[in-house]
């Protein structure tokens, strides 16, 4: 197996017409900004190259998530940034469930972008058609997901299936701290019940929306207008792997999620590996 070859961010930026950066462990944790992220981000302003922040995250609204990095002094202007949450709008346009009952797991910009995507949000306790899973924050966990069970067992046992939607697929995430799970860790415990239970049902599974699926990635390359792009990121199975399977180069920023051993065979090569996003 050939090696992969370690580069420094100054050398990568100018192969490419569009760099995609990936937030958590790459730019920021949740105490904030890693080593060299903001020089790197005033660096792609400065230059005008043009970029996005291809995100995950299903908990703030491209506005807040703004503000939040610029208080970390990221200036990333809102129309830079690309959520996974952004593409509910298209998956419920093209599924019909505009208008229907929506059990949503997440903060409150969760909710508002379940909302814009034309779903009514319903509360605990309450019967829904759709349960999207955004985020493990903004809800009482072990009693939201307990009733969340239930209610879809009720469901399924009544022949009417509610649909079930993980913007995030995303499994764990860097706190700063160490680690924390996040919606995707949420959904495969939600999976893994049903399947106990169900076990001649593989069709009981989430829609997964974000990396390392195409539409993130197809909506990127929209907005760059070509494909002549970068993606940069610290886990192996969602942004490494999402990018190979577009057609686009990666590099794997080391000593996020995942380490060096872990660049091994059966797993996603990147492109380039990154030490440190420092010049």
């Amino acid at each position: 197996m050939t090696e992969i070859p370690r580069v420094r961010i100054g050398e990568l930026l100018p192969r490419y017409d569009v760099v995609l950066l990936d937030a958590y462990g790459v730019l920021v944790t949740l105490d904030g900004p890693l080593p060299g992220a903001c020089e790197l981000v005033e660096q792609l302003n400065h230059s005008g190259q043009a970029y996005s922040l291809l995100t995950n995250g299903a908990a703030r609204l491209p506005e807040n998530a703004a503000r939040r990095y610029q208080g970390f002094g990221l200036a990333i202007p809102p129309e830079r940034i690309i959520t996974s949450a952004s593409l509910l709008t298209a998956y419920f346009r093209d599924h019909g469930l505009a208008g229907r009952r929506c059990r949503v797991l997440g903060p409150a910009d969760s909710l508002r972008y379940v909302e814009l995507a034309g779903g009514e949000v319903v509360g605990l306790n309450e019967p829904f058609d759709v349960l999207v899973v955004c985020d493990q924050s903004g809800f009482p966990f072990l009693e939201t997901v307990d009733d969340t069970l239930s209610q879809l067992i009720e469901r399924i046992e009544a022949g009417r299936p509610a649909a079930m939607v993980l913007p995030n697929p995303d499994l764990m995430f860097p706190t700063g701290r160490g680690f924390g799970i996040t919606s995707g860790s949420i959904a495969l415990v939600i999976e893994a019940a049903l399947a106990l239970r169900y076990p001649r049902r593989p069709e009981l599974r989430f829609a997964r929306l974000g990396k390392p699926y195409a539409a993130i990635f197809e909506e990127a390359a929209r907005r760059a207008g070509g494909r002549d792009m970068l993606m940069i990121g610290d886990q192996l199975e969602t942004d490494i792997r999402g990018a190979n399977d577009f057609g686009i180069d990666s590099a794997l920023v080391m000593g996020g999620v995942v380490g060096m051993d872990a660049v091994g065979a059966g797993q996603p090569r990147p492109t380039w590996l990154l030490d440190t996003l420092m010049a």
